[in-house]
């Protein structure tokens, strides 16, 4: 396959986009959103997890310390102990208690909206920071998470693996108004037919319009 130019890619993606939101109407972040500092925590928990172990177990961990207040009071150890279902059990643990540290000595108590200030509590990444930014600001981002970056490599809107590059490839063939929901869609897609090990090209919606299709 030979590589697109932008003109066709910017085609490519509207394509893709129309095709996804018809088989995808109800697409949205499957991580529950009470309330911002609780959903940032629910990004941290779901580096290598499924969305619903992360909220199984928040619900949890909300239900025992209600509020960052309280969790930065806690036994690291409990925390621990309650996320471990999550995977990286003493990494994520830590995070937590970092994040709810910031938030309630330096953030005033607000979940800020800036990437680079997100970015100081330890675990998160762009990925999380944008995730946080689109779905509490509505700021437009792109999480470009593993389904993310899988499903528009095979399409042929980027070409690199790589998150940060593919992110900005994405943001050159998509508007600002489609970063935020285009995520979601992708995860959609990867779930349902585009899987890692065995895609099913034969049900996908966009099989005629994929540049790497049974790759």
């Amino acid at each position: 396959m030979g590589k697109l130019s932008l003109a066709k890619k910017k085609l490519l993606a509207n394509e893709v986009w129309d095709e996804l939101n018809i088989e995808f109407p109800d697409s949205a972040c499957s991580l529950e959103k009470d309330s911002p500092e609780r959903l940032a925590v629910r990004g941290i928990l779901s580096a290598q997890c499924t969305d619903i172990t992360v909220n199984k177990v928040c619900r949890v961990l909300f239900d025992k310390y209600p509020s960052m207040e309280d969790v930065l009071k806690a036994d690291i150890s409990d925390i621990e102990s309650i996320i471990k279902p999550c995977g990286l059990h003493k990494a994520k643990a830590a995070s937590v208690m970092d994040f709810a540290r910031l938030y309630e000595e330096e953030w005033g108590r607000e979940v800020p909206e800036s990437r680079e200030e997100l970015m100081r509590c330890r675990g998160v990444g762009r990925k999380i920071a944008n995730l946080i930014m689109g779905e509490i600001y509505e700021i437009p981002a792109v999480v470009v998470d593993t389904h993310c970056k899988r499903v528009m490599y095979r399409i042929g809107l980027t070409e690199s693996t790589d998150p940060l590059k593919a992110e900005a490839d994405l943001c050159k063939v998509f508007s600002e108004d489609k970063w935020i929901r285009l995520g979601h869609l992708a995860v959609d897609l990867g779930r349902r037919y585009c899987k890692s090990q065995r895609p099913d090209c034969k049900a996908c919606p966009l099989a005629s319009s994929c540049q790497r299709r049974g790759l």
